[in-house]
């Protein structure tokens, strides 16, 4: 039964008291695991909500307690799924804990992550994100859905999903109120018209249209898109391409990355990497395998040399 068969994991993280739990709760109450086979739920904390034992039993769960980081390793993991004969494993991941070193050091080689959700308690956001952003940033970039519950219409909810968006534009992010409504199509203000057939890109409007073109590629199809750009160059980049980048800054100082889309372009190979251009381009959306979905791609009309923005990086909060 188990060999080498790929056993799907599911991880929930956050810090304490962000709703995991009650995430783990929902979904299997929703029937998500309700297919006969036997799931191994593995929590790392004591959160203030507890699972009800009928429901788990329902559903063949059975649950095990690692209170210890150092506690964690691979042996204990498949010590369990031994014991237990499971199908599948459910991890409620400590929020302090080294997600890195779980991934890939903890989980055995066969365990592979299927879906993974991160849930943040909205009201007390701000105070990770101002002061352990670095340690929220993996649980971002590994989330397939980021769910924010504990809303109030007070909240400046584009804000906090920009934060997110920024480390992981690829996740979805939705909003949950305290009396459980879900908000999922929060719209940016954007600070450009989208309706007009020429934009122009301030150099401060990048982050915005970078994270709205990858979620609507198809509302600017079409349209001549206007902004400077840092020329990127890969050896791995096809004959005739470039990215036309920013360097963005999604953590800290020390955590600046260059963000950008391929730009095809006859003269590419001749632009000097790292130098500093103005491109006009037009958007074609192309269907990408890897994200299941539309994504852009840059035609270029027009690359001509420009001057360095006055501020070099783009933020997103």
């Amino acid at each position: 039964m188990f060999g080498n068969k790929d056993i799907p994991v599911y991880l929930f993280m956050g810090f304490l008291e962000s709703g995991k739990t009650t995430c783990i709760r929902e979904i299997i109450e929703e029937g998500n695991f309700a297919d006969g086979k036997r799931s191994l739920l593995i929590l790392t904390e004591e959160g203030e909500v507890e699972l009800d034992d009928m429901l788990l039993a329902r559903h063949k769960i059975d649950v095990i307690t690692v209170e210890n980081e150092e506690e964690f390793t691979e042996n204990v993991c498949n010590h369990n799924l031994k014991k237990y004969r499971s199908d599948r494993v459910i991890i409620e991941v400590n929020g302090m804990w080294d997600l890195d070193n779980i991934i890939n050091k903890v989980l055995p080689e066969n365990w592979v992550v299927i879906q993974c959700f991160t849930t943040v308690n909205a009201q007390t956001f701000d105070m990770y994100v101002n002061n352990m952003k670095s340690m929220m940033m993996p649980q971002f970039q590994m989330a397939d859905l980021v769910i924010f519950n504990r809303c109030n219409s007070g909240m400046d909810k584009p804000s906090m999903r920009r934060a997110v968006k920024g480390i992981n534009r690829m996740t979805q992010v939705i909003f949950e109120s305290e009396d459980g409504t879900v908000e999922n199509n929060i719209e940016e203000e954007l600070p450009y018209d989208i309706n007009a057939t020429d934009i122009t890109l301030e150099d401060d409007d990048f982050g915005l249209w970078y994270i709205d073109v990858t979620e609507h590629p198809e509302r600017y199809e079409g349209k001549t898109i206007t902004f400077k750009g840092q020329v990127y160059r890969s050896p791995n980049f096809p004959s005739g391409t470039f990215v036309p980048a920013r360097a963005a800054m999604t953590c800290c100082a020390d955590d600046i990355q260059k963000i950008g889309f391929l730009c095809h372009w006859p003269d590419a190979e001749k632009l000097d990497v790292d130098s500093w251009v103005m491109v006009s381009i037009k958007v074609k959306p192309e269907f990408n395998p890897q994200y299941q979905q539309l994504y852009p791609i840059l035609w270029a009309d027009k690359v001509s040399p420009a001057e360095p923005p006055a501020e070099e990086t783009v933020y997103f909060s």
